[in-house]
């Protein structure tokens, strides 16, 4: 059995590595992504204020007044301390409890400044002030933030598609239809078409990882091994979503527009680009369900707050759970013609 997965292994990679465009665009399109997100979402470009609330604000006085502000997103935290966190990384600009009347800053926050000014004005008729708490930390630069969704967002496109595809390609031009004819047996194809393209998305991603530190210097606090693992299961579980993709297609273009009714929503709603923070409940409920979201989530945890695997264990126990049911289903599915 082994020798038959190793063969398909070993012809899998000649394959890919004959195939110079697919091999450069794999490598340069994050490089190109990273640099534009880096220069593009700079101190010129700030983004719309944000303020966390503790409570809910009241119908009358300074407070509702203050949540009357144009161009301020209020997001609702359950409790203060998930807030200061928010505040000391500067995700929010502002804090605020109203039933106490203290708010929560950071002295190094821009953004904080300005909120705060706005809230003072809001309570200048009041009897009695709001109480300023100060947190500290230092600021999260955009590039440190979406570095991991990059890396995850790479992933998930050579693993859709330089695994739905290509199976495609071989039952639509007959070569699965001869390897049928050999003793392989179809979860021995599958298995070696994950391994062939396991070890790929993970060499190149880890060229692009170490080429980017090297020019950017973005923060990494927590333990390259519990990234290398979520990244290891992160390509696992996509590839085995295009396994069930191309498990019964045969025609490129169908399997090109299904890859891409995967890719797009994942893309878009797995906080690659900007955080969900105070988007629509169910959005971010719907972004759960995808696999996208936890390698991203769980490698920022890791790389932006030192997280350890115990921490993570929730994504990585989605993503592994997810990708056995995926791979049964899979090879349940597949057909050869």
């Amino acid at each position: 059995m082994w020798n038959r997965i190793y063969a398909l292994f070993v012809a899998r990679n000649l394959e890919f590595f004959r195939d110079r465009s697919s091999l450069g665009w794999n490598i340069l399109f994050p490089i190109v992504v990273i640099f534009v997100f880096a220069y593009a979402f700079n101190e010129d470009n700030p983004e719309k204020y944000k303020v966390g609330v503790v409570g809910e604000l009241p119908s009358e006085g300074p407070a509702a007044g203050f949540g009357t502000t144009r161009f301020v997103n209020f997001i609702d935290f359950d409790d203060v301390e998930a807030g200061r966190v928010k505040v000391e990384r500067h995700q929010v600009d502002l804090l605020f409890e109203p039933g106490t009347r203290r708010y929560w800053i950071n002295r190094t926050s821009p953004n904080g400044y300005i909120v705060e000014k706005l809230l003072i004005a809001a309570y200048s008729g009041a009897s009695e002030n709001p109480a300023q708490n100060l947190v500290e930390g230092d600021e999260i630069r955009y590039i440190d933030w979406v570095i991991p969704g990059v890396i995850s967002m790479n992933i998930m496109w050579g693993a859709l598609f330089g695994i739905g595809y290509v199976i495609v390609r071989y039952r639509k031009f007959g070569i699965l239809k001869r390897i049928s004819a050999t003793p392989v047996t179809a979860m021995e194809f599958l298995c070696a078409q994950i391994l062939s393209r396991l070890w790929v998305l993970l060499v190149v991603n880890l060229v692009i990882y170490v080429g980017m530190d090297l020019f950017v210097d973005f923060r990494m606090h927590g333990s390259y091994f519990s990234l290398l693992l979520v990244f290891l299961l992160g390509c696992i579980n996509l590839i085995c979503c295009g396994l069930v993709v191309a498990a019964r297609i045969s025609s490129e273009e169908v399997a090109n527009g299904v890859l891409n009714l995967f890719s797009w929503p994942m893309m878009f709603l797995s906080g690659i680009w900007f955080s969900l923070e105070g988007a629509h409940p169910w959005m971010q409920n719907f972004a759960q369900l995808l696999p996208l979201t936890h390698v991203t989530d769980a490698a920022r945890e890791i790389m932006i707050d030192g997280a350890s695997i115990v921490q993570v264990a929730d994504h990585l126990l989605i993503l592994g759970i997810s990708s056995l049911v995926l791979l049964a289903i899979g090879a349940r599915i597949f057909r050869w013609e």
